[in-house]
């Protein structure tokens, strides 16, 4: 497309921007419009995902059909088939007439279906159905119907991540991931944040008559600093309040300045983001925290103890904690003895020509470390469950039976 043709498409489409992430995304959905493949829209929540479905439709040769968006994230899992295939007469309870769903309304035209990753796996596999055959199921009939859909897809969510995980159809991902399309965030349209919140704010003087926010250089600086978690739906949000709540300023005529912009921008908190860059200083281990390590440490080097002693062909004296199943009754991971080495570590290889490792001196030191810090869970769980043996050994993740060995020993 030309720099012409692109901008005459973004008027159309009331797109701003000139990044151009943007707009390879938007080349790419005029391009594959007069096709029937299916494309996956991805980005974060907020960066204008709803506009390609739009585009493709507009230049596709389905453009005189009907266009369907609909929110999967939005509606009940229980009705989601439903509302999606359509349902018969008595299907369940009130359903007190047949009625058709988006693939069948939308039988010719476009059906854009928004938050797809939040769709349930028996409706997942439904949808894979219909995109590879165009064959359907009303809920409550066994009747096969017959649609022609063209389906855009876009999910805020990272749909291979969610595939490894078991909670999306891999064969389904690769069938909406025909032809995939990124919208990036607005952090990363650092120019085009500037241009937004003019275009918002021009917007919100007009319907409502009131002055144009104008913001000063360091206003503009401090708004491209921001990291917008909630891309250009909360840019436009910030805007609309500043042009409502400053108006004496705009009717002064005096810019927004950085220090009056701050007030509407919320404070970057790192505790809401998804991982805390770095621990602040001062701030040291708590307990809890020292504890688990201390135990993790401990199960492993009685496993390392273990594996030892099975390739240097010595007979074990004792066989490491490993997981067992998962007890119903208390709701806890249980851990317990495994009654025979070769349970645990099949297939060790023992060659001939391989001995023990010999420790360095400074071995010794850490193994007395290692087990004291055991000594002391176990003393500690004993104390906090008042010396009952069972909801100590729960604590520790150890069977009883491992707990009373312990203590044997400990004792010796």
């Amino acid at each position: 497309m030309t720099s012409q043709e692109l901008q005459t498409l973004k008027n159309k489409f009331d797109i701003i921007g000139n990044d151009p992430a943007l707009n390879r995304a938007l080349e790419i959905a005029v391009a594959i419009a007069p096709t029937d493949l299916t494309a996956l829209v991805t980005g974060e929540s907020g960066v204008g995902k709803e506009n390609i479905p739009k585009i493709i439709h507009q230049f596709s040769h389905r453009r005189t059909g009907k266009y369907f968006a609909v929110n999967c994230g939005a509606i009940p899992e229980g009705t989601i088939d439903s509302e999606l295939f359509g349902h018969e007469k008595g299907s369940f309870t009130g359903a007190s007439e047949m009625r058709k769903g988006y693939f069948e309304e939308a039988d010719g035209g476009t059906l854009f279906l928004d938050e797809v990753g939040e769709l349930p796996l028996p409706s997942q596999a439904k949808l894979l159905r219909v995109l590879q055959s165009g064959e359907f199921i009303r809920v409550g009939s066994s009747k096969v119907l017959k649609t022609d859909v063209r389906v855009i897809a876009a999910t805020n969510v990272n749909l291979a991540y969610a595939v490894s995980r078991g909670k999306f159809r891999e064969d389904l991902y690769y069938r909406l991931n025909a032809v995939p399309i990124v919208m990036p965030p607005l952090r990363e349209r650092q120019e085009d944040i500037h241009l937004l919140f003019r275009k918002f704010a021009s917007d919100f003087s007009e319907k409502y008559g009131m002055g144009k926010a104008v913001l000063s250089a360091d206003a503009v600086a401090y708004l491209k600093s921001f990291r917008w978690p909630g891309n250009i739906r909360q840019l436009k949000n910030v805007a609309e309040t500043v042009c409502a709540l400053e108006a004496h300023r705009i009717a002064e005529r005096n810019e927004i300045t950085a220090d009056v912009l701050a007030l509407y921008i919320p404070k970057d908190d790192s505790s809401l983001l998804p991982v805390v860059s770095s621990r602040q200083s001062g701030d040291a281990m708590n307990p809890g925290e020292r504890e688990a390590i201390i135990r993790m440490i401990y199960q492993l080097r009685q496993e390392v103890d273990y594996l030892k002693e099975v390739i240097s062909g010595q007979t074990p004296a004792h066989v490491p904690v490993q997981p067992a199943k998962l007890e119903a009754h208390t709701g806890h991971h249980e851990w317990d003895d495994v009654a025979a080495p070769g349970e645990i570590y099949s297939q060790v290889s023992q060659p001939e020509h391989f001995h023990a490792i010999e420790e360095p001196d400074e071995q010794d030191d850490m193994d007395l470390s290692i087990h004291k810090a055991g000594e002391d869970l176990i003393r500690k769980a004993l104390e906090k469950y008042k010396g009952n043996r069972k909801l100590a050994a729960a604590e520790l993740g150890i069977s009883e039976r491992t707990l009373y060995r312990k203590l044997k020993n400990i004792e010796q």
